[in-house]
């Protein structure tokens, strides 16, 4: 999992062919870090073919506005043809849950 500026993402956004996850975060959340650990085990388990990327949402306006990011942690989840609009998700309970939130959008 990589961390992306808010550019980076938004190009993520808008190219089709792979599934993508984003990761949204803030610095200081302790939820944030235990969510992300949960996502880094989960990553191992995934086709190789989906993109996980990670970003700060105190720097990244455009997004949070455009995709109303209400509260961190949130995952953001999309098909690889992005046609429709992209889940997001702020329960991460679990490895599990983590793995069925992606998994809803890979073939």
């Amino acid at each position: 999992m990589m961390d992306m500026n808010e550019i980076e993402l938004l190009e993520l956004l808008a190219q089709e062919g792979r599934p993508l996850v984003i990761f949204f975060y803030t610095p200081l959340c302790g939820t944030c870090k235990a969510a992300r650990r949960m996502l880094e085990v989960a990553e191992h388990l995934l086709p190789t073919d989906v993109i996980v990327a990670a970003g700060n949402v105190n720097m990244m306006p455009e997004i949070v506005s455009r995709y109303r990011i209400s509260s961190v942690p949130a995952l953001l989840v999309s098909s690889a043809e992005r046609k429709a609009s992209p889940d997001i998700f702020y329960s991460m309970v679990s490895v599990e849950r983590v793995l069925e939130y992606i998994r809803s959008v890979t073939p």
